[in-house]
């Protein structure tokens, strides 16, 4: 019996992959046509597009490993980092979105070289590929420890196999085809996330029994004694996650939206899925830690990171038959989409800050067509180191994927971005501000982790050693204020040290910020994009709708058959509205 439920699970899996490789065959000639079209679309997309995959850029395996095994152990105060998502998506729709959209580039360190200079533009070009083919490997390497408890299978295998396949899709398709499956896991995520939320509610008897029957204090969870760390850990992720969302690298999303109006909305979406996926995402954790206390035993190859593996066996233990195969699927394309993103981004800075000022040094220009070509070469490569940084990642046993994924963010990725979001307010600062503050704010992270622990914080102050789970919050805190006060404060302070006389991007600057505060209005030819972006996608939802139907089939449960039914009515719905709306009228 199991292995037939295996067979499903696998047919599910398949199903799928063939409806994203359809994804980025049905996109291709849209994004084939130039650069631009395949960096960010031609900036031809509409909102429902762009807020799907500004979204899908906070949203990969990661949530349904490394998160969720934190929701399992901790409770509640996953929610924290997923919310402070939501507060920086309310940012964008405030402010930053439609003037990330009104910056009228192809790639983000266009936008660099705009405000900052040439200079910068190379300094954070280098800087920002390692950065992300870092953390696409942490995505991998996510992925790879769910598929191999799914599979039983060798975790290095697995990224190996897994990576190979998100090479593939990525060099096939560019920013249209990613976006598109964006907005198609979307709708996947959301339909399977409340399915099981509902089921795990029902199981524990309601919201109030989760809560109340929590193994441990469900708001602070075990080994928590002073309740103001978690207060801190907010304000400060708050913090952190406006820095490394709302920035001009992170901006390349807005960068594909056809107008202001419509970045301006995209983020909005992207803040109310956040808002209410903050919750519903990890209902299914909370109630295996009532359900399933020793649920982790249950993968001992995965050693520290066996709770990682929670939401596996929540829809194996119980789901219908299917579902693991359809949450699988899911972070299949979650984790190529989020590798898409990067390789795309990392390709488009490598052709257009890094390559095409080398040959036009030496006098030389390349035909667009051929650059096309070098982009889908870059990004094989690409992929291939993000491989190599996935099976380094698996080697570090000691570290859970949600300890991995913060400790890295707090010490690289907020230095990094710092002077890419405040530069958009203080803007009389030296050439050389931006690359000092990132080598001061890498000093500060060095600083915090290897002097000023927390322990000897909690000397300073006069109470007892921190807990373990104690020690990690509170390095985040110290790591994240440092860098809030002292690294912010440093750029901020080196407007004292501007000199208009020799300020040779004066020019550039002042350019750049005029269009920073310029709506961006939408082409007259425009109307044929959004028909055909709205009929493609409407014929490709509607197929996975059907392709959901099917699943009616596998022997389950009425109620389990039922489950299926309604996220394929839901999701066809979907798509015959947006196959309507692309007709002419």
């Amino acid at each position: 019996m199991e292995n037939n439920a295996m067979t499903y699970e696998y047919l599910v899996i398949a199903g799928y992959f063939l409806l994203i490789i359809g994804i980025g065959f049905t996109f291709k000639n849209m994004a084939s046509k130039s650069t631009s079209d395949y960096f960010r679309g031609g900036g031809k997309m509409l909102w429902w597009m762009v807020g799907s995959t500004a979204f899908m850029m906070q949203f990969s395996a990661w949530t349904f490993t490394g998160a969720a095994g934190k929701a399992f152990t901790d409770g509640f105060t996953v929610c924290l980092v997923f919310l402070a998502n939501t507060f920086a998506y309310f940012c964008g729709w405030a402010y930053f979105a439609q003037r990330f959209r009104q910056m009228r580039v192809d790639t983000p360190t266009e936008a660099i070289k705009g405000r900052f200079g040439l200079q910068n533009e190379k300094f954070f070009s280098w800087a920002l590929i390692v950065f992300t083919l870092i953390n696409a490997g942490i995505w991998l390497n996510a992925l790879g420890v769910f598929t191999s408890a799914v599979f039983d299978a060798d975790i290095g295998t697995t990224i190996i196999v897994t990576g190979l396949t998100v090479v593939f899709v990525s060099v096939l398709s560019g920013a249209w085809g990613v976006v598109a499956s964006d907005f198609m896991q979307t709708l996947v995520v959301a339909v399977i996330s409340i399915a099981c939320a509902v089921v795990a509610l029902v199981k524990v008897g309601g919201p109030v029994e989760l809560v109340s029957k929590y193994p441990s204090d469900f708001i602070m969870g075990p080994d928590m004694n002073y309740g103001l760390i978690l207060v801190g850990t907010f304000v400060f992720f708050l913090a952190k996650q406006l820095i490394t969302i709302m920035n001009m690298h992170d901006a390349f999303r807005f960068l594909n939206a056809k107008d202001s109006k419509n970045a301006k909305k995209a983020s909005l979406l992207a803040m109310i899925l956040m808002g209410l996926g903050s919750i519903i995402w990890f209902i299914p954790p909370w109630a295996s830690a009532i359900l399933y206390p020793d649920a982790a035993s249950a993968y001992p190859e995965l050693g520290s990171k066996a709770g990682d593996a929670i939401y596996l066996i929540f829809t194996r233990n119980v789901m219908p038959v299917g579902t693991v195969g359809l949450l699988l699927a899911g972070l299949f394309a979650a984790t190529m989409s989020s590798m898409d993103s990067a390789l795309n981004k990392n390709t488009g800075i490598l052709v257009r800050s890094i390559y095409q000022p080398f040959l036009r040094k030496r006098g030389k220009e390349v035909d667009d067509k051929k650059l096309l070509r070098l982009s889908m070469v870059l990004s094989f490569i690409s992929g291939i180191l993000v491989i190599a940084m996935a099976l380094f990642f698996k080697s570090l046993k000691g570290y859970s994927l949600f300890d991995l994924m913060m400790s890295l963010s707090a010490m690289i990725q907020v230095p990094l971005l710092i002077p890419l979001l405040l530069g958009l307010f203080i803007k009389k600062t030296p050439k050389w501000a931006p690359w000092a503050t990132v080598i001061l704010g890498l000093c500060i992270s060095w600083l915090m982790t290897s002097v000023i622990t927390p322990n000897v914080f909690a000397g300073w102050i006069g109470i007892p050693d921190f807990t373990a789970r104690e020690d990690t919050d509170m390095n985040l805190i110290l790591t994240l204020g440092a860098h809030v006060f002292i690294t912010g404060g440093f750029f901020c302070l080196t407007s004292l040290f501007y000199k208009e006389a020799k300020d040779d991007n004066k020019l550039e600057t002042e350019h750049f910020f005029k269009l920073f505060e310029t709506p961006v209005i939408a082409a007259d030819d425009q109307d044929k994009f959004d028909q055909q972006q709205r009929n493609k996608l409407g014929t490709m939802v509607m197929i996975m709708g059907a392709g959901i139907f099917l699943m009616v089939l596998i022997p389950n449960p009425l109620w389990g058959k039922l489950i299926f039914a309604v996220c394929s009515l839901i999701i066809s719905g979907i798509g015959y509205v947006l196959k309507r709306s692309s007709k002419i009228t």
